[in-house]
């Protein structure tokens, strides 16, 4: 029989210590069939902040949305002709998000192709890459400043491209199979290009797989007790690699970056050690300011975990836990709602209902629209017990999560 463990929560109503973070920003919405946009109003209850438009509607973006391949479909057109975009679906996509009150985070970019060995069709690095940014301009002069009978809804986040890094072999790639030096040049010039023209937005990248090789606590570099023969070693030394690359790109050529983006499926002790290690890396480079954003994460991703208790209750912790952390933005990867499959936890695809996960992100949203957390501290046994609480300076609410196993 488990020993009881004790804690003590305390909360001072009147100690305010700074705003309570988006950590309850979700991946791609949940898109039913082609426009079917009935269960936003989910998003909307749960006050959720962001939402990242990457795989947005499945395979090629269903050949519909976001995808630059989608919405500039010959890349031969000329760009500056609004009659050479189809925004058609991707407006629609958009308008509902703002109903709901959800502002997208665009990824300019492609959609994953995870069946690229048979066939790779979008994944190829841009054959002029001026033109590329120009076209990326275009689109958010589209959706930020009306261009093309466009709209003007202020979108902050613009993400360069998606897991450039994924593979050390181009060819093996499902994301760019182009060398990660053509990445970091596209990222110059499409960066320094749209931050000109619209100051005011947020860009960034590189959208890194991640640092499961890096040491804990020290700036990213790889961990040294790593067999050889681990995984995360194989592949995650190539990703700290390309990020070093990728920073030292930035800084040699000025380039801009609001924010670093980076990705992690790990559990959550390990997820917290590798966003430690990113912001180690990027205070030592001077980069304070640079928004640290985990914009694809879910704890241990698979079949068997997706939709259980324990990984219900590891989302609540993450969430509450990064509150606490350097990170600026948390977002689960991601809110469909989808038969067998391990990156959608948020809703019952049997009855398209909210799952446990979902009310993770709900009660976190009880903060977030409070605004501004107050001081908060747990003292005890309880390893895996963490809390936060926020006021409007009308109420307080608190989260108390416990991600212990039940036995």
């Amino acid at each position: 029989m488990a020993m009881e463990q004790l804690a003590t929560i305390s909360f001072d109503i009147g100690r305010t210590i700074g705003r309570i973070k988006p950590m309850h920003a979700v991946g791609q919405p949940p898109i039913q069939g082609w426009n079917d946009f009935s269960m936003f109003h989910f998003l909307k209850e749960a006050h959720i902040p962001y939402s990242r438009l990457h795989d947005t509607g499945g395979a090629f973006g269903k050949n519909i949305y976001v995808d630059i391949p989608n919405l500039f479909r010959d890349f031969d057109a000329d760009e500056n002709d609004p009659a050479s975009y189809d925004f058609s679906f991707t407006d629609l996509l958009l308008a509902e998000l703002a109903a709901n009150g959800v502002e997208p985070f665009m990824r300019l970019g492609v959609t994953i192709e995870n069946k690229s060995d048979i066939r790779k069709y979008r994944i190829y690095p841009p054959k002029d890459f001026e033109k590329w940014a120009r076209i990326c301009e275009h689109v958010v002069a589209h959706y930020n400043d009306g261009w093309a009978n466009g709209f003007r809804y202020g979108i902050t986040y613009w993400e360069i491209w998606n897991e450039a890094d994924d593979r050390a072999n181009p060819e093996e790639s499902f994301m760019w199979c182009g060398s990660f030096s053509e990445y970091c040049r596209l990222y110059e010039i499409t960066s320094k290009l749209l931050k000109e023209r619209f100051p005011s937005i947020k860009v960034g990248g590189p959208a890194s797989c991640g640092f499961y090789a890096a040491e804990p606590g020290k700036p990213i570099r790889v961990n040294p007790a790593l067999p050889d023969d681990d995984w995360r070693k194989t592949y995650g030394t190539h990703f700290i690699d390309c990020a070093h690359q990728f920073l030292d790109h930035v800084r040699d050529t000025a380039s801009p970056m609001d924010f670093f983006s980076f990705h992690s499926y790990s559990s959550p002790d390990l997820l917290f050690q590798q966003t430690e290690s990113i912001a180690l890396e990027l205070e030592r480079r001077g980069l304070n300011d640079v928004e640290l954003i985990l914009d694809e994460w879910l704890p241990d991703a698979c079949l068997e975990r997706v939709h259980t208790e324990q990984q219900n209750a590891e989302i609540a912790s993450v969430i509450v836990r990064g509150q606490h952390s350097p990170l600026d933005m948390l977002m689960l990867y991601d809110a469909r709602c989808a038969v067998r499959n391990a990156y959608a936890p948020l809703f019952n695809p049997m009855t398209a209902r909210p799952d446990g996960a979902y009310w993770a992100l709900f009660y976190f949203g009880e903060l977030y629209r409070r605004g501004q957390e107050v001081f908060t501290s747990v003292e005890g046994d309880c390893a895996r017990l963490c809390a936060a609480a926020a006021t409007d300076g009308a109420d307080c609410a608190l989260m108390v999560v416990n991600s212990g196993s039940p036995s």
